[in-house]
C-alpha cells in the first residue's frame, strides 16, 4: 500500500467503526476467553485494536508492524516472568493484523504458525465476522502457547490485564 493510500485509509477508514465492530459485550467475551485460555499455558495474551494511525505517523513511515512493536512495549507485554507474552494487534484502517511474541515464545513458535492465526482472523474480519475473528485469534494463540508453553495444570499468576485495549 502506498503512503498516499495509507494516509487516506487512516484518515477516513476504521475510526467510526471500532466501537460498532468491537462493542463492550464482545470485549467482555474476549476478556473471558483470554483469561480462561491462560490457564492452559504459561503465556500471557494481550489484544489491542487501533482504529487508525495519525497522519503524522503515516507520513513518518510508521507501519502496522512497527506500531505493533510500540504497543507491545507500551502495554508491557514483554514484562513476564518467562518472556512469553503475545500481543495480537489489529489496525482497522489498513486491515492489518500483527502478532508480536516475546523472545521466549519467538524461539519456539515459527512465523508460519503466527501467519496462520492472522490469516484465519483476516478471513473472518473480511466476512464481517469481527467477533468470530477475534475469538478465533485468541483461541488459536492459546493453542500455540499450550503446545509450546504448557502449564501442566500448575497454577500461575496472571501477570497482565486480560481485557482488550482500544487505542
Amino acid at each position: 500500500m502506498t503512503r498516499l493510500k495509507r494516509l487516506i485509509a487512516n484518515l477516513f477508514d476504521g475510526w467510526f467503526q471500532m466501537h460498532r465492530r468491537f462493542p463492550s459485550e464482545l470485549l467482555d467475551e474476549m476478556t473471558n476467553a483470554v483469561s480462561a485460555g491462560e490457564h492452559l499455558h504459561l503465556g500471557e495474551v494481550r489484544f489491542a485494536i487501533e482504529a487508525r494511525l495519525s497522519p503524522q505517523a503515516v507520513l513518518e513511515g510508521v507501519d502496522s508492524r512497527s506500531r505493533a512493536r510500540d504497543v507491545f512495549s507500551m502495554l508491557r507485554v514483554w514484562d513476564t516472568e518467562h518472556n512469553c507474552g503475545v500481543l495480537i494487534y489489529v489496525l482497522m484502517a489498513e486491515h492489518r493484523i500483527e502478532i508480536v511474541a516475546d523472545r521466549g515464545i519467538a524461539r519456539r513458535v515459527n512465523i508460519n504458525e503466527w501467519t496462520s492465526v492472522c490469516d484465519a482472523m483476516r478471513e473472518n474480519f473480511a466476512a464481517g465476522k469481527w467477533g468470530a475473528g477475534a475469538m478465533r485469534g485468541i483461541a488459536d494463540t492459546h493453542a500455540l502457547l499450550a503446545k509450546h508453553f504448557p502449564s501442566h495444570g500448575k497454577p500461575r499468576p496472571d501477570e497482565l490485564p486480560d481485557r482488550p485495549v482500544l487505542l
